[in-house]
């Protein structure tokens, strides 16, 4: 099992508890019209508190199963206010070892340097003994250029394009589809 929480120099990264819900609707009314034009659109109540912590209560029940991975982080000196998340959804097992990975950053966050952090603190655990995965897989638009520079410096490897893959901002729109691969599996190691 994942640890529930990470540290790395500047970041405090915490699974998904019902404890956040206050914190994470501060989070996405700080930053709605920042996600609006990389989200897929959400229902009017999807940032209820209640919807919120239904969402939490579920994430942390996935995180245990191991069939989903979410951190929450904040900076260490500020542990209420986060910052941003990543997400690791549709955990697949068995000959794919893989995982879909998408994340988020506060406006005023950006620049520093935090995602590739936090990041490369997940996918360190994603790949370690615990969750062992083989492959992370990750989509972004062509014109993200702040997301594509990331993935870029984490050694992704951009594999193709997917066409129309998501309806956002009320388009259908391409992604640029990107995947790290564990560097400690073996060609030839069995999953």
């Amino acid at each position: 099992m994942a640890a529930f929480a990470l540290h790395t120099e500047r970041l405090l990264l915490r699974a998904p508890t019902v404890a956040l819900t206050a914190a994470v609707v501060d989070y996405q009314a700080r930053n709605t019209a920042h996600f609006a034009c990389w989200d897929p659109p959400y229902p009017a109540d999807f940032f209820a508190p209640e919807a919120v912590a239904e969402r939490l209560a579920q994430g942390e029940q996935a995180f245990a199963a191991g069939s989903a991975y979410r951190y929450w982080f904040s900076l260490r000196e500020d542990p209420a206010r986060l910052v941003g998340q990543v997400h690791l959804s549709q955990v697949a097992r068995g000959a794919f070892q893989n995982a879909i990975l998408g994340y988020s950053l506060d406006e005023q966050a950006q620049g520093q340097g935090l995602m590739q952090e936090a990041l490369r603190a997940v996918i360190a655990e994603m790949f370690g003994a615990q969750v062992r995965l083989h492959r992370i897989q990750a989509a972004v638009r062509p014109e993200n250029q702040r997301s594509r520079a990331v993935l870029q410096a984490l050694g992704f490897a951009q594999e193709g394009l997917s066409r129309r893959y998501l309806f956002i901002a009320g388009q259908w729109r391409d992604h640029e589809v990107y995947a790290l691969l564990n560097p400690a599996w073996a060609q030839d190691l069995a999953p």
